[in-house]
């Protein structure tokens, strides 16, 4: 493919428009294009996450927020000339008259919504997370983030898989106080590595890490992972309990489940089992000594590996989560034995999905109470995604 042709279909993309996570959208794309190499896909899919990392600047530089004035904004902002690309034939049809006239006005003063990459109508809420750091810290969503590594401590010692990675020349460093985590570049591909493929490792991000291991699950406890998603978190308490004990696994949406009983067998993690539907003998309600709530959210501390979502997130959607959340919270706590513990966690930077949710908890759940410090987590304040841990204590 041209470079043209490679930006017509940047921009084919960015029309799609929709929910469908963007990582998606492209491997549909691509399926539907098979005539695209790899070195296209590469450098589409490049194309594509670049125009959405800047997405506010490159608005806000032609006056207009449509795919094909994204794409010429980030040309201008390469150094590239857009008559080089918009060409007609495979590449985009030719520049227009307003085109020009907006490439060669003068730039505005930025907003500081501008500045910092993010939706105008989040400022009031962001600026209650970051204060006087806000432009530091959205500044730090728009780099690309690494890939960081859980070693699964049944299988493997994180020595050993560092050495092992080095040899397969993918370089890692551990990260601090993860006594199981190792950080690798952006875009390192580690799926199809033989250790991966064994159990030897999983692909975590530091913060969700770190919100287990602030959990203290011990060897014998019963724990219900009750927003489990994929199992990520289920099978890192299960490490974290020397696979002694259980863990009951459940998600509203039972398909993210299916792939956690191969995971699982791959992991040697055996104390877990995946409920599919709520209530039964598997639940021993009100009795669980930990209770993860990892519940659905914003997903505003992804916004470096997703930069689609800040753009996709609505108003009346934040409004619909908390709902969802406040509803799961409270089950929660019924799932929670006395005496037992009940983690709160959100992929988010908002205060309305983190401290107002336990707030709100705490005001309608006397019998709970704090045991620590809430935990929070930025690219900017940890080199981690966004996250958010509340740690809760049943005392009745």
């Amino acid at each position: 493919m041209t470079p043209a042709a490679r930006l017509q279909a940047a921009i084919e993309i960015l029309s799609l428009g929709g929910s469908e996570p963007l990582d998606r959208q492209l491997k549909t794309w691509f399926r539907g294009h098979r005539f695209a190499g790899a070195k296209d896909r590469r450098a589409i899919a490049e194309r594509v996450y670049g125009i959405f990392r800047r997405r506010a600047h490159f608005a806000h530089r032609m006056e207009n927020d449509d795919p094909r004035a994204l794409a010429i904004a980030a040309l201008l902002s390469a150094g590239e000339d857009p008559e080089s690309f918009f060409i007609g034939g495979y590449g985009p049809p030719p520049l227009t008259e307003a085109e020009r006239n907006a490439i060669a006005s003068e730039p505005r003063a930025m907003p500081a919504w501008v500045e910092g990459e993010y939706p105008a109508w989040l400022e009031s809420e962001l600026r209650r997370a970051f204060g006087a750091r806000l432009l530091e810290e959205m500044q730090a969503f728009q780099a690309r983030a690494p890939v960081d590594l859980r070693v699964n401590r049944l299988k493997a010692r994180r020595e050993d898989v560092a050495a092992a990675l080095a040899q397969s020349a993918i370089a890692c460093t551990p990260i601090a106080d993860l006594p199981e985590g190792l950080r690798c570049a952006p875009g390192v591909a580690l799926t199809d590595h033989p250790l991966y493929q064994s159990g030897a490792f999983e692909i975590q991000d530091a913060s969700a890490q770190h919100s287990v291991a602030l959990c203290d699950a011990q060897p014998g406890m019963q724990v219900l992972d009750l927003a489990a998603g994929a199992g990520g978190k289920s099978l890192a308490l299960a490490a974290a309990m020397q696979n002694r004990g259980r863990v009951l696994a459940f998600d509203d949406k039972p398909e993210r489940l299916k792939p956690l009983a191969e995971r699982a067998a791959r992991a040697g993690a055996s104390i877990i089992t995946v409920a599919e539907r709520r209530g039964g003998p598997l639940w021993s309600n009100g009795r669980f000594d930990l209770v993860f709530l990892d519940v659905p959210c914003s997903g505003s501390g992804t916004w470096r590996r997703q930069p689609e979502l800040k753009w996709r997130l609505t108003p009346d959607r934040l409004t619909e989560l908390e709902r969802v959340q406040d509803w799961l919270f409270a089950d929660a706590a019924r799932h929670t034995r006395s005496g037992g513990k009940l983690v709160y966690a959100t992929c988010s930077i908002l205060p309305r999905e983190n401290q107002d949710r336990v707030e709100t908890f705490l005001a309608a759940h006397p019998s709970f109470h704090r045991t620590r410090e809430d935990f929070l987590a930025s690219p900017a304040s940890t080199g981690s995604d966004g996250f958010y841990g509340a740690f809760l204590m049943r005392g009745d």
